[in-house]
């Protein structure tokens, strides 16, 4: 199996590379933009939108003009790199998998650039060779594993890092575990249908108070001053402190979960349907919109899709597979006599059945209909919801696998 890894490590540059590649970082999202409104004027006169090529002949011409002669100074492919990620964000628009492109922002997902070659990692002595860089120590933390791909360097909470795509080929292992299901949850983050639960981390909840003293400080300073800078930057790190916390909990829990479990179960949510907000229009305002908007904010604070995708990849890679089924009813069916009925969940915790009055935690019920649902939908040969990292085995052997880690 061919396994595409990346490797992520915080950089130590000193003030000239940190400046330069702050430059670099501008550089590449100033011709991001400027392609992008490019493409908006043709699609307004009804041409054709240009294609990569194209867009690096565009490229030649900003160079060779004076207004824009400083874009000489940043690596010619970091700039093509920003032409190609352009072109991949229409992509994948026309085949329906992200939103149209949008226009980056400093300090929004617009502060990196990348490497397709040129560079030199020497593990040895923990340092990284970049064009129009040159060496610059980062912080190992573990061993980079296979072939280089490519480096892309950004920038997160004032910090710059590293992350090195690697390509290596790796056997997929046997893996020896059974199946099992999982129910999604607020109270509860993961409930297990083997009666593990993994209590909620909630880390932007721990941090909910100080994040809210420091906004109201910085909104209390003159904007753009240096007393701002210094209060965006607490803003800043805060909001990191969130996000490290959740994603190192994230990995955590789907490392355990994908290692001792040979399928699991997950139901398929739509995250972005859930949290969408209530507060409808000004003709037609919602209806519990604050209500609804705690929901949005403790949805959001778990980490659902990033908890799937991550287990999406390690159940691949530890030689089993992620099945999504549908979420309708997986929390109002009783699992001994299979009534389906909104009254057997009368309370957010307690499942009680009205038919044959079996009483169970609603979690754990719904983690079992996971379960129930997955192994159904891999019996009848249905691959259609399974992960992307598992798609390679045969559907025979999927669905072979399947009855063979069935209880």
């Amino acid at each position: 199996m061919l396994r595409l890894q990346a490797f992520k490590f915080e950089l130590m540059p000193d003030g000239g590379q940190a400046r330069d590649m702050r430059r670099f970082a501008g550089s590449c999202r100033f011709v991001f933009n400027k392609a992008l409104a490019m493409q908006q004027e043709l699609h307004a006169a009804d041409e054709k939108k240009l294609g990569y090529a194209g867009l690096c002949k565009a490229l030649t011409e900003w160079k060779a003009d004076p207004a824009t002669a400083w874009l000489c100074d940043t690596p010619s492919q970091a700039l093509q790199q920003t032409l190609k990620d352009l072109e991949r964000a229409y992509t994948k628009f026309f085949s329906k998998r992200a939103d149209f492109p949008r226009f980056k922002k400093k300090g929004r997902s617009g502060d990196s650039f990348r490497y397709p070659q040129g560079y030199k990692l020497d593990q040895a002595n923990g340092r990284l060779f970049l064009p129009k860089l040159g060496w610059m120590r980062y912080r190992k933390s573990r061993d980079v594993l296979g072939t280089v791909k490519n480096v892309t360097v950004s920038q997160s909470g004032g910090k710059w890092f590293a992350s090195i795509q690697t390509e290596r080929e790796a056997e997929i292992p046997v893996h020896q575990g059974g199946a099992v299901g999982i129910d999604m949850g607020i109270v509860r983050f993961a409930t297990l249908s083997d009666g593990a639960v993994f209590e909620p981390l909630s880390s932007f909840k721990r941090q909910e108070q100080a994040l809210a003293k420091a906004q109201r400080a910085m909104s209390r300073k003159t904007k753009f001053g240096k007393n701002w800078k210094k209060a965006k930057a607490k803003v800043q790190r805060i909001h990191t402190k969130i996000a490290n916390a959740r994603r190192d909990y994230l990995h955590k829990t789907t490392t355990t979960i994908s290692q001792n479990h040979a399928m699991v179960c997950i139901e398929d949510l739509q995250v972005r349907n859930m949290s969408a907000s209530a507060a409808g229009t000004v003709e037609a305002p919602g209806t519990n919109v604050r209500a609804k908007s705690g929901l949005n904010k403790a949805v959001l604070d778990q980490g659902w899709f990033e908890f799937r995708r991550q287990l999406d990849y390690k159940t691949a890679w530890s030689g089993g597979h992620l099945v999504a089924v549908p979420p309708q009813n997986t929390s109002r069916t009783c699992p001994c006599c299979g009534h389906i009925a909104k009254e057997n969940r009368q309370t957010q915790a307690r499942f009680a059945c009205v038919e044959c009055g079996f009483e169970e935690n609603a979690d754990l019920v719904g983690a079992i209909n996971v379960l129930r649902a997955g192994h159904a939908r891999l019996a009848c040969g249905d691959t259609s919801l399974i992960g992307a990292s598992a798609q390679e085995p045969a559907e025979a052997t999927i669905r072979e696998q399947a009855l063979r880690v069935a209880p």
